[in-house]
């Protein structure tokens, strides 16, 4: 059984790299509801900090690390075209497989998302794709790692 330390390890990363969670998680020997259970909250501690830091942080720091950059990137396109597409909704579900917490949070401040739609999206997304991703894993860990 995992000790607290992993466990705050696992919860840590979960909110920089969602697929850490359930990875790490079947690794320590933890229960898979609770592996669930840490990698939503690590992702959701996530959103709630970059969420209300967010807009402060994209201008205080991005703005100025990338002020020579090319403002229309191909990442800056495929942003624009998810949420033209998709909205909110569709940026939140594919934050944890495509996008880290954070980039997934800070697009959708960027666009002016309203917080609490931000969050219930944010959950929805993270709590199913914790429990599919950590169902896969717990099931076929033998053969994935």
């Amino acid at each position: 059984m995992a000790d607290v330390a992993e466990i705050i390890f696992i919860y840590f990363l979960s909110g920089l790299k969602f697929f850490a969670g359930p990875s790490l998680g079947y690794l320590a020997g933890l229960h898979i509801l609770l592996t669930m259970f840490i990698t939503v909250a690590g992702m959701m501690t996530s959103v709630v900090v970059f969420a209300y830091f967010g807009d402060w942080l994209w201008r205080r720091l991005i703005l100025r690390l990338t002020r020579n950059q090319r403002k229309f990137s191909k990442r800056n396109r495929r942003s624009v075209r998810i949420w033209k597409r998709f909205g909110a909704l569709g940026i939140a579900f594919l934050t944890p497989i495509l996008l880290m917490p954070i980039g997934g949070t800070l697009i959708l401040t960027s666009f002016g998302s309203p917080r609490k739609k931000i969050f219930t999206y944010m959950l929805m997304s993270a709590t199913f794709w914790s429990v599919l991703i950590c169902l896969v894993v717990y099931n076929f860990g033998d053969k994935i790692f």
